[in-house]
């Protein structure tokens, strides 16, 4: 049976984790395989709204099996926050699995992601200062602390003391911070082994094995395309690999596996942070995306910024990824435009170019060249079938697909896990 990736195709924030939730009941796996709580997911379930940043949104579908790869980085007390905040609403998280190799953010991490942000001034990235990026840095230097070491204070202690001799050296020398103590974070940290021990284990053997007895696994992605630390819009970036390819590492599944990967677009385009934006708005028409998609965001509540839709990502975002279906969300919130510009190439360097161009000043300069599509009045948000959305709210889906160089089997119509239309099966 399959392993079916699911990514976003923008710069994140598109609606992964209402994709997860509606096919949450014919999956047996959902897998976090990369980032940590600088991601979030809205989940909207009848009333119910579930701000999800650590855990797989396959928490809230009661037969699924959640489970957090080797690839992503967890902070243990954010972990806990959220497992009790879900716990205090009804939702059971004892299925939860933990890799004993997913990295530990450690409290150095989150002080050095703040101040090294802040001294950056004008030239920062935008990151959410929650020390992810440095955690990956650690763990690629490999001095980085494992949630099995954990179950061990002597070798726990010797990997803070290796840290600490340097972290603390910059935080005290170079920003002037006080430095971190070892027995505080010892004791901290030990006392969270403890609590982490009955959801650890070998997450990749038991995927694995789950595929070998005919299950399905969905792999869940945080962030977007836009922001992999290989194929983004770099600097402006995330540390770790959201695209397909980067579940297989993530999460430990070779990539015969894989047998899907769903892309997750919006009917617009938005990111968080610094960096370049082609299409983004700044006027009255961005202001107007941003207060009817509600586009502020879920871990860190900033604005997000807002733009028309952009063909030449979504292209690029099929070819990085393989994207072999796309849900298409939040097309409610075109509604009542007269006409919709869609990007459909830049201007750079002088010159029209349809594909991403070669440099990050070439694409920081480029200018979007639209096409206008005729838009709809109607409200949408009860539509349930292809065929009753206006003429005109066809016609623009049917072009962004063929733009987008993969077929849009599902559409988001509003929030709710019932506003989704399912043009062809997902799972």
């Amino acid at each position: 049976m399959p392993a079916i990736t699911l990514i976003g195709a923008q710069w994140g924030d598109e609606g992964k984790g209402k994709a997860t939730d509606l096919v949450g009941d014919r999956v047996d796996y959902v897998v976090r395989y990369q980032g940590g709580n600088n991601a979030g997911h809205t989940v909207v379930i009848g009333d119910q709204h579930y701000a999800l940043h650590l855990l797989p949104s396959g928490v809230l579908s009661p037969e699924v099996v959640p489970v957090i790869g080797p690839g992503v980085v967890i902070d243990p007390g954010v972990l806990f926050g959220e497992i009790e905040g879900l716990q205090a609403r009804g939702v059971s998280c004892e299925r939860l699995l933990i890799s004993a190799n997913a990295h530990l953010i450690m409290p150095y991490h989150r002080a050095l992601d703040k101040v090294s942000e802040r001294f950056l001034g004008k030239a920062k990235i935008g990151t959410t200062g929650r020390g992810i990026g440095p955690t990956y840095a650690d763990k690629i230097a490999r001095i980085g602390v494992r949630v099995q070491d954990l179950f061990d204070p002597g070798i726990l202690r010797q990997k803070l003391e290796l840290a600490l001799r340097d972290k603390n050296q910059v935080l005290t020398k170079v920003y002037n911070r006080r430095g971190i103590e070892i027995d505080a974070v010892l004791e901290e940290y030990v006392g969270y082994g403890e609590r982490l021990r009955p959801f650890v284990a070998d997450t990749t053997l038991v995927l694995n094995r789950a595929l070998d007895a005919g299950k399905t696994v969905f792999l869940e992605g945080s962030q977007g395309t836009l922001l992999d630390i290989d194929h983004g819009t770099y600097p402006f970036v995330t540390s770790s690999s959201p695209t397909a390819g980067g579940a297989c590492a993530g999460a430990g599944i070779g990539p015969t596996r894989i047998t899907k990967v769903i892309g997750i677009l919006k009917a617009y385009t938005t990111r968080v942070g610094a960096g370049p934006f082609p299409t983004e708005l700044l006027d009255e028409m961005g202001e107007r995306l941003r207060s009817v998609g509600g586009e502020y965001g879920v871990t860190t509540g900033r604005n997000r910024r807002c733009g028309w839709f952009d063909a030449v990502i979504a292209r690029y975002a099929t070819r990085v990824n393989g994207i072999t279906d796309f849900f298409l969300t939040k097309l409610d919130v075109l509604s009542g435009l007269e006409r919709v510009p869609v990007c459909v190439a830049y201007e750079a360097d002088g010159e029209r170019t349809d594909e991403m161009p070669l440099t990050q000043t070439a694409f920081h300069h480029a200018k979007p060249v639209y096409e206008y599509l005729e838009g709809w009045s109607e409200d949408i948000s009860g539509v349930r079938d292809f065929a009753e959305l206006p003429k005109n709210a066809q016609v623009y889906v049917r072009t962004l697909e063929e733009m987008a160089g993969a077929r849009i089997s599902a559409i988001g119509v509003g929030p709710g896990r019932e506003q989704t239309l399912e043009l062809h099966t997902l799972v």
